[in-house]
């Protein structure tokens, strides 16, 4: 695979060589965002209602010496550039759902040659923030609350998007998990939560090749991101040894010139306002060393440089690449194995012979809910809603279709039917980017998401399920959003609970096979499904100030001994899994774990078998056990496999802030292996270092 760190690294030399012919305004122009000039690419083709992104968003270049711009789209469900034609992927949350990296690594191919006819050479939709807790808007963007998931699976991406010869950027660098104040909010946290719970998966995605780093709007302990010297020069480029380029979130991501370049952004974005003539008075007066503008500019010609070289002798797919029928089946693959069958009391699958009559019940079942609608927003040519998709599936089923607004309608509906389907949750007006009035460009978003400070259900859906629940027996639910929805409220009214999320372009699709029996859901929570909204961390959404601390989700859990509804990694089948035979032991430098895996059911089936490692012997505060690895595993009825995960010894280490080092212990390790992180779904055994 070209455009690897090293292959980078080799157009150092030619890099620097082209920097050295470079006047200090065109080393300053590179750093330079285009959007709102003449580089804006506006044509006389456009609507009038151009989207954000609807072109690719430039930045530098150099026609004197042939070198290309930056040429940035957004994502991370799919390409944000177009007019209407790019494919629609079910959101990150979903694709978490699936543990699936080899799946991931193939969407990120997919993506990488949709930007490429798209015009562009940079994906920003590498989204690997942690959400501390699930009420975060954009939580959807990311692959769930675990940072080793969230590791590989953003790896993945990065590797499948640079393999098509795209520049993948990851973002946002970093503790950007609040919505409503990201502009204001200043994070803080201990220096072990930082670098064992918020920054392990961005050193994952640099250690995967990743060529471009994304700054956060947050302040990190007071300073903002952009300009943060510690997160962008210290951690990013000194420790890691990062050679790409670092480019601002846009129009707010830098806030000052002297500080944000002498911090180590390399790239204002979307439009110059305090880079630019700002920039080289900055640096004429001294208050900013040339050499400063000197290293943004060899990383930002070297990468560029190694990208478009690839590019030149591996060609460019065309347009028909858009939204194809291979990039089509992938996202209802990825629909397939994301979406999690939560609860199961008898009535799924549903049977085509039985259900003559289906009440399909909820305002989403007829919506096109494939997301927020800020910077991630993607425009298919079509999405596929879960009622189109049962009417596609199930055409000689009569389906009798209530929004919900009338009760009374509703159960009379329910009563009337073989089954009833509730389709509730969430949409883009209740989840997502937050962009106030003021803060809106030109190219405005459709959108005022933002963060949940309520993590259940509309009351009047709630309403809805309580009063035509009890008229049918065979009740299903199902939820559409981008994290955690708290069921206690309704939970033991009906028989099945499946989460879609929001399952991409093909979701209505993969929804009704899974339904009716045509596909065996697979998914696994991403996140726990608590009890109750105060069993997690508190954030104060619309706060200056917030504190991160070492536990959330899973861990806090955990730790404080309180059982989640459901658990992390849970998921159920409509087959059954034995795990037997378990093995535990060390090989070189990696932890292992093994067992054999049986379907003893009568469907074809896949499942996620998980590895823990614990922590109780450690001389420091530890999590009781954390997600070290994981694998998918699809089996025949009666077929048995042998699975065996590893994960690199380093992962079991812990910050020594004294030390500003990891260190690993030498301890016997309690290690679990099974099928989510609830101690009846695991097998233990321990290992000594």
């Amino acid at each position: 695979m070209k455009c690897t760190k090293e292959y980078r690294l080799s157009f150092t030399d030619r890099a620097k060589a082209l920097v050295a012919q470079m006047t200090l305004e065109e080393k300053v122009f590179l750093m330079s965002g285009w959007v709102g000039t003449p580089h804006d690419f506006p044509t006389p083709e456009d609507p009038k209602d151009r989207h954000y992104n609807f072109h690719p968003y430039g930045a530098g270049g150099c026609e004197r010496l042939d070198l290309e711009p930056m040429l940035f789209c957004d994502g991370p469900r799919g390409v944000v550039s177009g007019t209407g034609r790019t494919t629609c992927f079910p959101v990150s949350m979903c694709r978490g759902a699936a543990f699936d990296p080899e799946l991931e690594e193939e969407i990120g191919h997919a993506i990488g040659r949709e930007v490429l006819a798209s015009g562009g050479n940079l994906f920003a939709g590498v989204c690997i923030n942690l959400p501390y807790n699930p009420g975060w808007g954009r939580s959807q963007e990311t692959y769930g609350e675990d940072s080793f998931a969230i590791g590989q699976l953003g790896s993945a991406l990065v590797r499948g998007v640079q393999a098509e010869n795209v520049i993948a950027c990851v973002k946002h660098f970093a503790f950007n998990s609040m919505e409503f104040s990201r502009f204001k909010v200043s994070v803080d946290c201990s220096r072990r939560t930082e670098r064992e719970v918020f920054l392990p998966h961005f050193r994952d995605c640099v250690d995967a090749g990743a060529a471009s780093i994304m700054s956060a709007y947050n302040k990190y302990q007071g300073v903002h991101c952009g300009h943060n010297a510690y997160l962008l020069r210290k951690v990013l480029k000194e420790e890691w040894d990062f050679d790409g380029f670092v480019m601002s979130d846009f129009i707010h991501g830098v806030r000052a010139t002297v500080e944000a370049a002498n911090g180590g952004q390399d790239m204002e974005m979307c439009w110059t306002h305090f880079f630019g003539q700002k920039l080289v008075d900055a640096v004429r007066d001294g208050r900013v060393p040339e050499a400063r503008i000197d290293d943004a500019a060899l990383r930002i010609v070297r990468t560029l440089l190694a990208f478009q070289t690839a590019r030149q002798e591996d060609g460019i797919p065309g347009a028909e690449v858009l939204n194809c029928s291979a990039h089509r089946d992938l996202a209802l693959r990825a629909a397939r194995e994301g979406i999690t069958l939560m609860k199961n009391d008898g009535v799924l699958p549903l049977d085509r012979g039985k259900i003559r009559r289906l009440a399909v019940l909820g305002k989403l079942a007829e919506k096109e809910n494939i997301g927020d609608w800020g910077s991630s927003r993607v425009y298919p040519p079509y999405v596929v809603t879960p009622l189109e998709g049962l009417r596609r599936i199930v055409p000689d089923t009569e389906l009798i279709f209530c929004d919900g607004s009338d009760l009374e309608a509703a159960k009379k509906a329910a009563g009337e039917a073989d089954a009833v389907l509730f389709v509730v949750g969430l949409d883009h007006g209740d989840e997502g980017e937050y962009v106030a009035p003021q803060d809106l460009d030109p190219n405005q978003f459709e959108t005022m998401g933002g963060d949940r400070k309520d993590l259940g259900l509309h009351r009047d859906e709630i309403d809805l399920i309580r009063a035509a629940a009890p008229e049918n027996e065979n009740s299903i639910v199902v939820l559409m959003g981008g994290n955690t929805l708290l069921a206690e409220p309704w939970f033991d009214q009906v028989r099945s609970i499946l989460m879609a999320y929001y399952p991409g372009q093909e979701g209505g699709i993969a929804l009704a096979e899974i339904l009716f029996g045509d596909v065996n859901p697979s998914g696994k929570l991403p996140f726990i499904l608590p009890m109750r909204a105060e069993d997690l961390p508190a954030v104060d959404w619309d706060g200056e100030n917030q504190w991160y601390d070492y536990y959330h989700g899973y861990t806090l859990l955990d730790k404080t001994g309180t059982s989640p509804l459901l658990p992390y990694g849970f998921g159920l089948s409509y087959t059954s899994f034995e795990l037997s035979s378990q093995a535990f032991g060390v090989d070189g430098d990696q932890l292992w774990a093994g067992c054999r895996v049986k379907n003893t059911g009568n469907r074809t089936g896949g499942e996620v078998i998980q590895l823990y490692v614990g922590f109780s012997h450690s001389a420091v505060e530890r999590p009781v056990k954390l997600l070290r690895g994981f694998a998918r595993v699809s089996l025949e009825p009666g077929e048995e496999k042998e699975v065996v995960i590893r994960c690199p010894l380093e992962k079991l280490a812990y910050y020594d802030p004294k030390e500003s080092a990891f260190r690993l212990e030498h301890m016997e390790y309690p290690v679990y292996i099974g099928t989510s992180s609830d101690p009846r779904d695991l097998l233990e055994g321990c290992v000594a270092l």
